[in-house]
């Protein structure tokens, strides 16, 4: 059974794998996997750039959308002409030939990631190059154009070892999805901090942060800039304190972490003054 993972922490944000796309099916009749793709509007895979926090602590992370090529997939009984299927190695087809565009696909697809094709009246999506596929290739376009391997396809049983601690996407939907990623951006809190006083960044500082909810602990200490990141993080709510030598220790009792979070510029007073706590 065929399987993509996409490793959204590879990612640079090049298109290549949206570019290989529009240069193999644009123009190109793959009948029965594929008519023609339209040369702009459908995106068979399409990448999103997302900033993350806010100026300077910011994370540019890229997401991927492609049909899902689920086992469970709910386009295939929405057809009521019975054109799409599920082939044995787990690829889902929309059969041009026999697509009536009655759209019942599209609306019932929970990924957005079936496209119609007005000149053509029918639905299209990705068919991971199964006309490729199917005369020897190892790998559709996306795959083989993507510079840093972020994109890996092949049998699921190969890649095992990369699928381990991959994760699919709103699992509620209970599709079974042979799409996977790893390296999904996860919420962030970061900061920098200063000395006011010598109007210097402090280096050094010991930043720990703990969670509310589960109890779990973080420390990390300011870089030459006085920044400090914690990646990595579930949503929820966490506090912080800050200590370094020679300076009054500082706490925030409640960061909420419910998106990426730039707490800015945070004031370390040399003891003997006191400090601003927020």
């Amino acid at each position: 059974m065929k399987a993509l993972v996409i490793d959204a922490s590879k990612c640079n944000g090049c298109y290549n794998c949206q570019i290989a796309c529009k240069d193999e099916h644009v123009g190109n009749d793959w009948s029965p996997y594929a008519k023609p793709q339209p040369l702009a509007g459908h995106f068979w895979i399409k990448v999103t750039d997302t900033v993350r926090g806010t100026v300077p602590k910011v994370r540019v992370s890229y997401g991927h959308d492609i049909c899902q090529h689920c086992d469970d997939a709910p386009c295939i009984p929405a057809c009521r002409s019975k054109a799409i299927e599920k082939r044995d190695d787990g690829i889902v087809i929309i059969k041009p030939d026999q697509c009536h565009g009655d759209k019942n696909c599209i609306a019932a697809c929970p990924y957005d990631v079936v496209y119609f094709n007005e000149d053509l009246n029918i639905a299209q999506k990705c068919t991971f190059c199964a006309h490729l596929l199917d005369k020897g290739v190892s790998a559709p376009r996306c795959v083989d154009a993507c510079p840093t391997g972020a994109l890996d396809f092949g049998e699921e049983e190969d890649l095992k070892q990369v699928i381990d601690g991959a994760e699919i996407i709103e699992p509620e939907r209970e599709t079974r999805p042979r799409v996977y990623y790893r390296g999904l951006p996860k919420t962030f809190i970061a900061g920098a901090v200063y000395d006011p006083s010598q109007d210097e960044c402090v280096e050094g500082a010991i930043v720990a942060l703990a969670s509310h909810e589960g109890g779990e602990k973080w420390t990390a200490s300011t870089d030459e800039f006085g920044d400090f990141w914690f990646e990595g993080l579930k949503e929820g709510v966490y506090s912080l304190s800050i200590e370094k030598e020679g300076y009054e220790p500082y706490r925030i009792e409640s960061v909420s972490a419910e998106k990426d979070v730039n707490i800015g510029d945070i004031a370390l007073s040399p003891k003997g003054r006191s400090a601003n706590r927020t």
